[in-house]
């Protein structure tokens, strides 16, 4: 009597055998499925870090929306001082402009956090459009000079494209540090390359078209970048709506000394600027900006730090030694090759800086205010670029471009003393030992 097919053991490459009608019959084994081998992962982090679902997509639209931000301001000064002759009316309309982005970028970055990045950006993003869009009718219909402060002042309300693009990281990788810290690293490369090529293309773009020109790519790409991430609703944080107990992330513990750290190394890169255009000509500063980018996506490849206070202070001293090669390129020596080497040098500190002190504000904000907390740093980012261009200026003019390189060296200094002094930025969970 044949065995029960229960207890018919049957190998894998063999008929299936089975009682049918008292008969032993051999029925088809239905054929095996394909074993999926999985790809081995890539070594490189920046491809594991893109290989992360609907990655590729939030990031192409959002470099899309980041470019403009190195574009409009510089086409504001070329297309207002082409228009009216006064470099002093571009420079007051644009620092206006600053200024009311202080105020309403965190409000902007709290509806954010609360209603959801597709549901605020978008709107947010289209008045910033109009109003750049006003300032060019403004300008070529030649009205009066404090109807280019007012539309210039709408344009506050774009959205911190990068902090909305760190938020998905941070929601995507929660309780990943080592791919957060590739993923701050990328973005903060992202911001340089930015930065470096958005005024080079907007010189060209008003140079070899119309003073216009520069505005009006600059809102296309803005608005269509924005419209690009903001359908990516699938890698979209959840929205927090705020409760009656939430505090601003202004009052956590440890934001406060960050925060100064922020304005202080913001000082850096507006002294360093307005000096040396005035000493060489704007070129040269995409060498500190290639440098910056070049040090980000290396330092991004390295393991996160375990102690990001003690980092973070390595990161400053760093920046304040080489922040003094350009001074000391210009006492010594008159040559230009020289002093762009120092450039790129000096750039070398300022990205790695930056993604430490922005890990530990990530850390230092609430959950479900990242966009809040990080906006916060970045207005205090552009306050000190504001002081420190002020303050390069004034040295530039009363002291000359040699001497000018000491404020840049200066706010470095100025930042490390504050992280330095700053104990409250230590607090459980935020840095120590154990690591974070």
């Amino acid at each position: 009597m044949p065995r029960s097919p229960a207890t018919c053991t049957v190998p894998p490459s063999t008929a299936l055998l089975t009682v049918a009608g008292g008969q032993l019959v051999a029925a088809p084994r239905a054929a095996p499925e394909r074993v999926r081998r999985k790809r081995p992962a890539s070594a490189n982090p920046y491809l594991r870090l893109l290989a992360t679902p609907g990655a590729r997509a939030f990031t192409a639209g959002n470099l899309i929306a980041r470019l403009p931000m190195g574009m409009l301001s510089v086409s504001a000064v070329i297309m207002i001082a082409g228009s009216r002759g006064s470099y002093a009316l571009a420079g007051a309309v644009t620092a206006t402009g600053l200024a009311a982005t202080a105020v309403v970028a965190p409000f902007t970055a709290r509806q954010v956090d609360r209603y959801g990045q597709a549901r605020i950006a978008v709107p947010a993003t289209a008045l910033a459009v109009l109003g750049s869009l006003a300032l060019v009718l403004c300008v070529h219909h030649d009205a009066p000079a404090w109807t280019l402060f007012a539309a210039y002042a709408a344009t506050a309300t774009t959205p911190n494209t990068g902090g909305m693009s760190r938020a998905r990281w941070a929601h995507l990788h929660r309780g990943d540090p080592a791919a957060l810290h590739t993923a701050n690293s990328f973005e903060q490369a992202a911001d340089e390359l930015c930065f470096m090529l958005g005024p080079v293309l907007a010189a060209v773009l008003c140079g070899a078209l119309f003073p216009e020109a520069g505005t009006l790519v600059g809102a296309f790409l803005l608005m269509t970048g924005v419209l690009v991430f903001a359908a990516q609703r699938a890698t979209e944080p959840p929205p927090t709506p705020r409760t009656r107990t939430a505090v601003s992330p202004l009052r956590t513990p440890g934001m406060p000394a960050l925060l100064a750290v922020f304005l202080a190394t913001g000082a850096v890169f507006g002294a360093l600027e307005v000096v040396s255009i005035a000493h060489a000509g704007g070129a040269i500063l995409a060498l500190q900006a290639a440098g910056s980018c070049a040090a980000g996506l290396l330092y991004g490849s390295l393991r996160p730090a375990r102690n990001v206070h003690r980092r973070l202070l390595l990161c400053l001293t760093a920046m304040t030694a080489l922040m003094s090669l350009p001074l000391l390129a210009t006492t010594s020596t008159a040559s230009l090759p020289v002093l762009a080497l120092c450039l790129l040098l000096a750039g070398a500190a300022t990205a790695p800086t930056m993604v430490t002190g922005m890990t530990l504000v990530q850390r230092a904000t609430p959950a479900g205010q990242l966009n809040e907390g990080m906006t916060l740093s970045v207005t205090a980012l552009l306050g000190g670029v504001a002081a420190g261009a002020a303050t390069g200026g004034w040295l530039v003019e009363h002291a000359g471009t040699v001497s000018g390189y000491a404020a840049p060296m200066g706010a470095a200094a100025l930042a490390l003393a504050v992280a330095a002094a700053g104990t409250s930025l230590r607090r459980p969970g935020v840095s120590g030992g154990s690591a974070r």
